[in-house]
């Protein structure tokens, strides 16, 4: 499971991002980051925005409720999920890896 941390707007995921991938998906835990893949290239932004649709999908949650709050341009980054219990955000990990 990866370090969900605690933050006063909600809860903060980490994740290790690899960007070029065949398909963007979600394949388990790296080092305690949630580890994602996309096809998109790193490039203008591109790469984190398919980050952003892919975790926005996949956890079922709406694009108001998720923010990048570090890791831009680093294949490490934190993601801000609003409007999310602990609980809930673990459960809706534990069925996707």
């Amino acid at each position: 499971m990866p370090k969900i941390a605690l933050h006063p707007d909600g809860l903060v995921l980490p994740i290790r991002v690899q960007p070029g991938a065949k398909k963007n998906s979600i394949h388990g835990v790296h080092d305690g980051a949630l580890k994602v893949s996309v096809q998109a290239a790193p490039e203008d932004g591109k790469a984190n925005d398919a980050i952003m649709e892919l975790l926005k999908k996949s956890l079922g949650i709406k694009r108001n409720q998720i923010e990048m709050l570090s890791g831009q341009t680093s294949r490490n980054k934190k993601i801000l999920i609003r409007e999310l219990k602990l609980e809930e955000l673990a459960q809706k990990i534990r069925t996707l890896i």
